[in-house]
């Protein structure tokens, strides 16, 4: 029986393994762009205290550029917060219940997340259309087009739907 554990998830179980061990990849994937662009965020503000401050010039697009990053980091890193169960979640009741019950509550929950997430990811890819296809800016300073800074929400949203998928054929959901 070990030795089922110690074979890779698409051999224990086919598709839906296949399907699990791929999801995760691509979180895990997304949590590496999402550190890069938190760290990429964080040296930006760095230059731009050192422009402003010790060199004493304007800056223009440091504040945008830390703002999209940033933001691009939570919504890209958040899939893979879920597939390690690293989210914020008040467990008293299920624990206390435990057996069917639990396990009722997580699949409802995640269901209920599954939805909201699906909806999200469709509503951010249209958004994401309408700015690509209207042109649209952010009409800052730096005034750069919108759509690549909508892209990570959509993907983010997308991904998340999907590893919520992947939770919920896991068990885990």
């Amino acid at each position: 029986m070990a030795m089922a554990h110690s074979q890779p998830l698409a051999q224990r179980y086919g598709a839906v393994g296949a399907y699990i061990g791929l999801m995760d990849r691509f979180s895990r994937l997304l949590a590496y762009v999402a550190g890069v662009l938190f760290i990429a965020g964080v040296t930006v503000i760095c230059q731009m205290v050192f422009v402003r401050y010790v060199l004493g010039m304007s800056t223009s697009w440091q504040t945008e550029f830390t703002v999209l990053a940033v933001t691009a980091a939570m919504l890209l890193g958040s899939p893979y917060v879920l597939m390690t169960g690293g989210h914020v979640a008040i467990t008293i009741l299920p624990d206390a219940l435990g057996g069917f019950a639990r396990r009722l509550m997580q699949l409802t929950a995640a269901l209920c997340g599954l939805a909201f997430c699906a909806a999200l990811a469709f509503a951010a890819w249209v958004y994401v259309w309408e700015a690509w296809e209207g042109g649209w800016t952010t009409g800052t300073v730096w005034n750069p087009p919108l759509w690549p800074g909508l892209v990570p929400m959509a993907v983010g949203a997308t991904q998340l739907s999907l590893q919520y998928v992947a939770e919920i054929l896991r068990g885990e959901g």
